[in-house]
């Protein structure tokens, strides 16, 4: 990756003041770009954009809502950018299930609603769109999905990611000639700074923090866990491949972990147990009858053979550096510096 590519690069990054979007917005500053950003506020409280001090540090941090056209076109222009990020979304499970219609909203229409306002963007020259490993019409086999496999959801959150994907590609055939655009799926990205309900790391160090076992919704289900860090490389390098050749690198992408690290949930639980320490234990496993996939993997050869990328971090790192985030954020650390001290850590590692 050409680092110097970034220096005073505009990035339009929809979703800043979330998880995943807080640290690609970190990353993409550490390396010159000039960031703007676009989001609700901030998801939960505490924060990854909060106990940071990100919006301080960004070029500009809007607060608005991609489904709403006329302010997220405002901004756009604003910001003139070259570059955008598109993260913003509804991303959990079990909410999309009990709220379907506000998922779709958000996945959907905010997705089309930013290929709309693109549109008007003179300079735009490429487009990275996050959706998921959820993508895939699930098997439930043990082999990992291709971006060439088809695509397909049972329950709303992948059937709004499906159909968000099915937006992107009819804006990029039909109206947004000479930008590319690529759509991103990751696995299950675990990281500090994530306070969201029902996911596992961060319900974990609820209940260790309290002195409460962790309960299991679905002990035996496999994912791709991978460290929040691991796809940023792929992201940047990626986008620098479409602004030299459009044509060549537009479409999807898997950015997903090795494939020892596609475990089930109940050992990823018994690796934070481990790293935690002290009382942290988990419970009898809990029941849900939420419909979720058993197994899921992707390939990444694809990214590695052209983009040259690979992950850096395996599982075990990945849960360690996610606990030093979380106790250090309890102890009342300098959160920004030690993120930037994460960063630096995970670059010597590539």
């Amino acid at each position: 990756m050409r680092s110097g590519d970034w220096q005073g690069r505009r990035v339009f990054l929809t979703g800043h003041t979330g998880f995943m979007g807080g640290w690609l917005t970190t990353y993409l500053m550490i390396r010159g770009a000039e960031v703007h950003g676009f989001a609700l506020t901030p998801p939960t409280d505490p924060s990854f954009f909060d106990v940071t001090g990100l919006g301080a540090r960004m070029a500009s941090s809007t607060i608005g809502d991609v489904r709403d056209l006329d302010s997220l076109t405002r901004a756009m222009r604003a910001a003139a950018p070259e570059v955008i990020c598109h993260l913003a979304a509804q991303p959990l499970v079990l909410p999309a299930f009990e709220d379907p219609k506000t998922t779709f909203e958000i996945n959907v229409m905010g997705t089309l609603n930013l290929m709309q306002a693109a549109r008007e963007q003179e300079g735009l020259a490429a487009m990275l769109l996050v959706t998921t490993d959820k993508v895939y019409f699930n098997q439930n086999w043990h082999w990992p999905y291709r971006e060439n496999e088809p695509l397909g959801g049972r329950e709303p959150y992948s059937a709004s990611k499906v159909a968000s994907e099915m937006v992107i590609s009819a804006y990029a055939n039909s109206y947004l000639d000479g930008v590319g655009i690529a759509a991103l799926r990751v696995g299950n990205i675990i990281g500090g700074g994530d306070w969201a309900r029902h996911r596992l790391i961060p319900d974990a160090v609820r209940c260790f923090s309290n002195g409460a076992p962790l309960v299991l919704r679905h002990p035996h289900a496999t994912r791709p866990w991978q460290h929040v860090l691991d796809p940023l490389p792929g992201y940047l390098a990626l986008a620098e491949a479409l602004l030299h050749d459009p044509s060549g690198f537009s479409g999807g992408w898997n950015l997903g972990p090795i494939q020892r690290d596609c475990q089930p949930v109940d050992r990823v639980a018994y690796l934070m147990t481990e790293a935690w320490g002290g009382s942290a234990c988990v419970a009898e496993t809990g029941a849900s009858d939420i419909y979720e996939e058993t197994f899921l993997s992707l390939d990444s050869s694809k990214a590695t053979q052209r983009l040259g990328w690979a992950p850096r971090w395996n599982l075990e790192t990945a849960i360690a550096r996610s606990v030093e985030w979380y106790q250090a954020a309890a102890a009342g650390q300098d959160m920004a510096a030690l993120t930037q001290a994460q960063i630096d850590a995970f670059d010597k590692a590539g």
